[in-house]
């Protein structure tokens, strides 16, 4: 994947049951053809993923690769990491994914601030990583999410 030219999927877009898991997927494909361009691997919104499923990016990367599919990386998931987890889990990591969002005063927080008054200015109710992420990248976000 050229992440150059093309645009990771939306955190939200589930697969095997997770959100995030298509956008990791797709830009651990960059990483591994050197075509990442802005985005970064293994960084903060990747590492919940890793930490919750139990590998790391190099694991990831290698198994994206060797599996090269959708399909074949979600049996992986599903198989090696998945069957250990409760359906409770499952969705107790989705919602706190849903809800990240920068801690007030942070660095993180202002970094979000002066990205948001950049791209959706009109939008100061856009409060979650993945509403930013998706409206920086062209994807409409007609609700956004509640940190309630």
């Amino acid at each position: 994947m050229n992440l150059t030219t093309e645009k990771p999927r939306s955190a939200k877009d589930k697969l095997a049951g997770l959100v995030s898991l298509k956008r990791v997927i797709d830009k651990a494909k960059a990483h591994n053809e050197g075509q990442l361009g802005e985005y970064d691997y293994d960084c903060p919104h990747d590492k919940p993923l890793f930490e919750f499923l139990g590998t790391n990016g190099d694991e990831f990367a290698r198994q994206v690769e060797q599996l090269a599919t959708d399909e074949a990386i979600a049996d992986w998931v599903q198989t090696k990491f998945l069957a250990k987890k409760t359906p409770a889990e499952i969705e107790k990591f989705n919602t706190e994914r849903m809800h990240w969002h920068p801690e007030p005063g942070s660095h993180a927080a202002h970094y979000f601030e002066d990205l948001r008054s950049k791209i959706a200015p009109d939008q100061p109710n856009i409060v979650t990583w993945f509403d930013l992420l998706d409206i920086d990248e062209g994807r409409p976000v007609p609700t956004p999410t509640s940190l309630n």
